[in-house]
């Protein structure tokens, strides 16, 4: 049955619900299935008229929507009380009983999704006047889509995620204005999603937050359980998602201030971040390595993470990225493997990898531009106490470059350069 023409789709729903109601008290069948319906329908019966109080419900789209599913739900709850009625089933009873759970989990559903409309606000912005403020309209905007996000079908709800990515990405005031109007414990849940493609959006929507400095503490209200979801993203997530999850951990977890709030550091090193990270370094997509590389630097915070990170094997891959073709993959790898060398068993893994020395002295290379010349000079710094490494950065032309680096006052190079000039004082001191 359609909702009649000639009458609103609320008014047309609640002459159904009352009728619903009086036929519920003949029931003969599965009387105990149908006192929970009746729970559902008397809460929804004054959802309806709450609704009704507010002009922009007939108007509205996501309230049409709604309350054409709800009068849908309710023609089918009809036909299954007349049959109810009945001493005895024409049709089976497993059959019965579970459209009856069907009709029962949709009014849950819709009684849900009442509550987060009406409780929203969308339904009092009404439409936006064109003499309406950026800011307003922007306000306006968030809170529907949070609304969408939260009601409706997966189509629905997938749209909605696209149209808030697109809002979130045109300014920074935007994101503000969306974590105002509860976006973020809305995203958290979505990370739940069983569709991979919602996830990967939510993840990007919190990296995007994540980036908004003014907006990081809202995320980290969420605690330990944002930072689980990031994670797993991080170990089975797509490459994309990998990357958006990378950023996101950065910012959540990093800062000491950050890490006072939720004690995130120590929760990601016993988690196993660190094992996910090895993984990430490896990986055949470009952000994601850097995202990782970055990760690593910000979580060489202590001897210990420092250490764990060594054994867990992420000083190879990092090694491999200075040799990339990117110069921020160069960068982020040198950013992190400056953390891991002030490790002493670090270095001496460094210091047995071939390719190691000359792939920071490369970066030496004032040729190689936007690259922080201050992580390869402070990683060279540190293995300077090896003959064996001075000879690798002599022989590698470590000094030519340094002196142009020192003409430029790079900080670390002379110092770096006239230790190199020092070989053989050097010499009386050196260890393997």
């Amino acid at each position: 049955m359609k909702v009649p023409e000639n009458d609103d789709p609320i008014s047309a729903s609640k002459l159904l619900l009352v009728s619903l109601l009086d036929q519920i008290e003949n029931i003969i069948n599965f009387k105990g299935k149908w006192g929970l319906i009746k729970s559902k329908l008397l809460g929804l019966q004054s959802q309806l008229v709450d609704l009704s109080d507010f002009p922009s419900s007939l108007c509205d789209p996501l309230a049409i929507d709604l309350i054409r599913s709800v009068f849908l739900t309710l023609n089918d709850a009809v036909s299954l009380s007349r049959k109810c009625q009945n001493d005895g089933l024409t049709e089976g009873k497993l059959k019965t009983q579970s459209e009856l759970d069907a009709v029962l989990a949709k009014l849950n559903r819709h009684v849900m999704d009442s509550e987060i409309l009406i409780r929203s606000g969308v339904l009092q912005d009404g439409a936006v006047s064109s003499s309406s403020s950026k800011k307003e309209a922007v306000r306006i905007e968030s809170r529907n889509l949070i609304t969408r996000l939260q009601i409706g079908t997966n189509e629905s709800k997938n749209s909605a995620m696209d149209s808030l990515l697109g809002l979130l990405q045109e300014d920074d005031k935007n994101v503000m204005i969306a974590v105002a109007q509860g976006v973020v414990p809305v995203l958290v849940r979505l990370l739940d999603s069983s569709s991979l493609e919602m996830k990967d959006k939510t993840v990007a929507a919190i990296s995007r937050v994540s980036m908004v400095e003014s907006s990081k503490h809202v995320l980290i209200a969420e605690g330990l359980l944002l930072l689980n979801h990031l994670l797993r993203v991080l170990e089975s997530g797509s490459g994309f998602a990998k990357e958006k999850s990378c950023i996101a951990l950065q910012a959540l977890t990093f800062s000491k201030e950050n890490a006072r709030a939720i004690g995130s550091r120590e929760a990601l090193v016993a988690d196993g971040f660190i094992a996910r990270l090895v993984s990430a370094l490896n990986c055949g997509v470009l952000n994601v390595r850097i995202a990782a590389a970055k990760a690593v630097y910000e979580l060489g915070f202590s001897l210990k993470t420092r250490k764990e990170m060594g054994e867990c094997g992420c000083i190879a891959p990092l090694i491999k990225m200075l040799d990339g073709k990117a110069v921020e993959e160069k960068e982020a790898g040198a950013m992190a493997l400056s953390k891991l060398v002030l490790y002493v068993g670090n270095r001496k893994v460094f210091q047995k990898d071939e390719r190691g020395i000359v792939n920071v002295v490369q970066l030496l290379d004032p040729l190689i531009q936007n690259l922080d010349k201050k992580y390869p000079v402070s990683i060279l710094s540190e293995l300077l106490h090896s003959k064996r490494c001075r000879k690798q950065m002599i022989a590698a032309g470590a000094c030519v470059h340094l002196q142009k680096l020192v003409e430029v006052n790079i900080d670390g190079a002379k110092k770096l350069l006239e230790s190199l000039g020092k070989g053989k004082i050097w010499g009386v001191f050196a260890r393997p």
